[in-house]
């Protein structure tokens, strides 16, 4: 990744005009309903500052669960038998197109796992929809896998996350 990037809490400070990703669904949620979210609680936003000052990409967490019948039969086995388990929902995730495949959005998705292990709820897996092929292929290769009942939802185990941000770390 190039940066050096701050995250942070999306605050009143942040200019959210000039925020551009290229997908006109993205921008216009980040620039006319993200802070009502917030508001009503419906989730949290987190932006990624460049050196600029600007933002460079933005994700959404909020709470969700996840079907245990949705994980592999290999998974399940390994778990009670609760019918649901607590999970973290990044919603939106984007990257400004200034700083596109530049691995900030995988450092984003890594901020949420950080997020989540220190989260005062237990947080079981991150979960995401992936709106089209691209968004689908750079999540599998971050180490989500499909839910069994909607293949275009995935999920990552936080204990695999976890793993994965150590080995990050390391590099």
């Amino acid at each position: 990744m190039t940066g050096p990037f701050i995250v942070e809490p999306l605050g009143k400070s942040h200019d959210r005009r000039g925020f551009a990703c290229g997908i006109e669904a993205l921008d216009r949620y980040f620039r006319e309903q993200v802070s009502q979210d917030i508001r009503r609680r419906l989730s949290n936003c987190f932006v990624a500052i460049d050196t600029t000052g600007s933002v460079a990409g933005y994700y959404t967490f909020s709470a969700t669960s996840l079907l245990m019948t949705d994980l592999s039969a290999d998974e399940m086995r390994r778990l009670p038998r609760y019918p649901l388990l607590p999970a973290g929902l990044i919603g939106r995730l984007a990257v400004a197109t200034k700083h596109a495949r530049q691995g900030l959005g995988a450092a984003l998705i890594l901020d949420a796992v950080t997020r989540a292990m220190r989260a005062e709820p237990a947080i079981f897996a991150l979960v995401v929809d992936a709106k089209d092929d691209n968004a689908h292929n750079f999540y599998t290769r971050l180490g989500f896998r499909s839910l069994t009942s909607r293949p275009s939802s995935l999920y990552w185990l936080i204990s695999e996350a976890t793993q994965r941000l150590a080995e990050k770390r390391a590099d």
